[in-house]
């Protein structure tokens, strides 16, 4: 696969636009409730191919959409100089993850993003919101980055267990915002490099996740349409419930 046509042409066109649609859906969940894109996107694309092929297409819409996010709300730097432990944790995670497990494709892997799939979904329907202390998070923090880290190396999925952490730390909402978009950056960039360094990630691969863009980020737009309109405490018990229907086929099946 070493160009985008090859790439594609490869895939075939049922799963092209299977890539198109999962994009364009990943993208408008994101604009409503600020995150989803890699989950939705793993989750879907987990049906069809392997984790590592899948997780190769996300990197570039993952990435431009969490900078995105994290660029406005005015926390960045406070931001970075509290969650900087649980950032370099994450890279750490990820890198051990790389060499230890690897994204290999096996069958374990896709019960593994299910089993991810449905802890997280199980968690946004069910559980409360916990809160942190401040001196919990001197061991705490660098703890979830490490198991973000792995777990990100292994299914492509960043949201366990950084996600409820940021959660329980109390923020305002556009902090929540900015750093949910500043923990899914580094998580990404983790895994791009793992993918990059088991050859996982090449000229094709990019230029595929750059195409990938384009419905990613009209679906963004659409989403961010639609909060106006829609209650997003609806929009998110569903979406809950359909990831966790998602991740338990992943999990049987896989």
């Amino acid at each position: 696969m070493n160009t985008l046509a090859t790439f594609y042409q490869n895939l075939g066109l049922a799963l092209s636009l299977l890539v198109v649609a999962t994009f364009l859906l990943a993208g408008m969940i994101k604009g409503v409730i600020g995150l989803g894109l890699p989950t939705v996107a793993m989750g879907l694309l987990g049906l069809a191919m392997a984790p590592s092929q899948a997780a190769a297409l996300l990197i570039i819409p993952a990435t431009l959409t969490n900078v995105w996010q994290l660029a406005f709300g005015g926390h960045l730097s406070a931001l970075v100089r509290r969650l900087w432990p649980m950032l370099v944790a994450i890279f750490l995670g990820a890198g051990a993850g790389t060499l230890w497990i690897g994204m290999t494709g096996g069958h374990w892997v896709v019960r593994g993003l299910g089993a991810a799939l449905m802890f997280y979904a199980l968690n946004g329907l069910f559980l409360p919101t916990l809160q942190v202390g401040r001196r919990s998070e001197r061991w705490l923090g660098p703890l979830c980055g490490v198991i973000t880290g792995v777990i990100t190396s292994a299914t492509g999925v960043f949201v366990i267990p950084a996600v409820p952490y940021l959660q329980a730390l109390g923020l305002s909402k556009d902090e929540l915002v900015q750093a949910l978009g500043l923990s899914f950056t580094v998580s990404t960039l983790a895994l791009a490099g793992g993918l990059l360094w088991r050859g996982a990630l090449g000229g094709g691969e990019l230029s595929a996740s750059m195409l990938a863009l384009i419905p990613a980020v009209l679906g963004m737009l659409l989403g961010q349409w639609l909060r106006q309109r829609i209650s997003a405490t609806v929009f998110k018990r569903v979406f809950f419930v359909g990831l966790g229907v998602l991740g338990g086929h992943l999990l049987i099946s896989g």
